[in-house]
């Protein structure tokens, strides 16, 4: 036998119902889909009542989904947008907001910070490094305090443990100049030093 011919057997038996075989000899074998004898599960037959087929042409050639959707499009031209324009419109910040870090001060210009590395200690990221030195007069002062902005993860640590509230952290909104003369003032805190 030719290949064609042996081809063409194996399709005529493979089929079903054919030379009085049920499922075909070679059907049970084979990995292909079977494309003939579908059986559809859950299927609606549309209704065959005059009201049905008029609204079924209606919808159709009316497209009355096209201008629903075009009517609740034109709705939202009316209303507040949801979105802001952001680099030129800022959206409420929460009070909670924990944002760049600052030192503080006291009035008379003297620094907070005393040193006691306990914002070192605390930070889960390690991005607080704080180099101290005696002072003259026996207090220790710090001569380095970095954070190193990178790894910082905002928790706020460091300003919970501060037992002089050295270190703020507040939204950078606030801040009007960074390089100002004049250090801005945080809600309820004192003259803040930016470093």
């Amino acid at each position: 036998m030719s290949a064609a011919l042996s081809l063409r057997l194996l399709h005529c038996y493979s089929k079903q119902g054919t030379f009085g075989y049920g499922c075909g000899a070679i059907r049970p074998l084979s990995l292909s889909v079977q494309r003939d004898g579908y059986k559809y599960v859950n299927a609606q037959e549309l209704p065959t009542d005059m009201r049905s087929i008029t609204d079924r042409a209606a919808t159709t050639l009316l497209w009355t989904e096209l201008f629903r959707g075009l009517a609740m499009t034109m709705s939202y031209l009316f209303r507040e947008p949801a979105t802001i324009n952001y680099p030129f419109e800022k959206g409420p910040l929460s009070p909670r907001f924990r944002g760049e870090h600052a030192l503080r001060r006291y009035p008379n210009g003297e620094e907070r910070c005393i040193a006691c590395k306990l914002c070192e200690a605390v930070c889960p990221a390690q991005a607080i490094t704080i180099e101290a030195e005696t002072r003259a007069d026996g207090s220790r002062r710090t001569t380095r305090y970095d954070i190193d902005m990178t790894k910082c993860i905002y928790c706020g640590f460091c300003q919970e443990a501060c037992p002089v509230d050295a270190i703020v952290e507040f939204s950078t909104v606030n801040l009007q100049l960074k390089n100002s003369t004049t250090p801005p003032n945080p809600p309820s805190k004192q003259t803040v030093n930016v470093f």
